[in-house]
């Protein structure tokens, strides 16, 4: 809603000031908004956008292997997020372990019942949502993830609106659209934990789940 209720105070602010004709300083006429408006659209769609790729290590199975790895200093936003799903790919061979590594990754804040049940809900025979992160993967190869292992993160103009916040993207290639992840960082340490996870929706089924191929 960022971008819309930007559009929409300098549209006001210029109709206003053509109305009464005193202009607004800084807006001018409906001419200038508009040129605004341009403006703020550009930003949005490549001036403020930013692309990470991230190279795994490994896979965690356990919260002792987690913590060995150099990703799990947690002093980057984009590493946390990419490291977010590689925890998760652990979760169809052992769900309370890999909540255990996704409580460490969350710091101070663990999961809820409710959020163990909505894991749950939605990757029990879906491990392939995880696999769709990685680059390499597609529907076709029944997101068979190629070697390093790379997933694309991505923020824009309004990922760090809230201090100490951050939205971040994550590239599936089931999905027509990136899906987010929010993390909150601890000022204290520099650390930045999973706050809320929001890319578990479903995707494209991989070809040999198919019964149309």
């Amino acid at each position: 809603m960022g971008l819309l209720n930007d559009i929409i105070g300098l549209i006001g602010s210029a109709a206003s000031a053509d109305k009464n004709g005193t202009p607004n300083p800084g807006m001018g006429s409906l001419g200038s908004a508009a040129s605004s408006v341009g403006n703020i659209v550009g930003n949005v769609l490549g001036g403020g956008n930013k692309s990470r790729t991230v190279v795994l290590s490994r896979f965690p199975r356990s919260v002792a292997e987690l913590q060995t790895m150099p990703e799990a200093s947690l002093q980057d936003e984009f590493t946390v997020a990419a490291l977010s799903v590689a925890v998760l790919c652990y979760y169809e061979q052992n769900p309370q372990e890999t909540i255990n590594m996704l409580n460490f990754l969350r710091g101070p804040r663990p999961l809820s019942p409710h959020e163990v049940q909505f894991l749950g809900e939605r990757l029990a025979g879906k491990g392939y949502k995880m696999r769709s992160f990685f680059s390499g993967s597609s529907p076709e190869n029944n997101y068979t993830p190629s070697q390093p292992w790379q997933i694309v993160v991505s923020s824009n103009p309004y990922s760090y609106q809230q201090q100490d916040y951050a939205t971040l993207y994550l590239h599936s290639t089931g999905a027509d659209n990136d899906r987010p992840i929010t993390l909150r960082r601890k000022p204290s340490t520099g650390q930045w934990f999973v706050w809320e996870i929001n890319y578990l929706s479903d995707i494209r089924i991989p070809a040999n789940q198919d019964p149309w191929r």
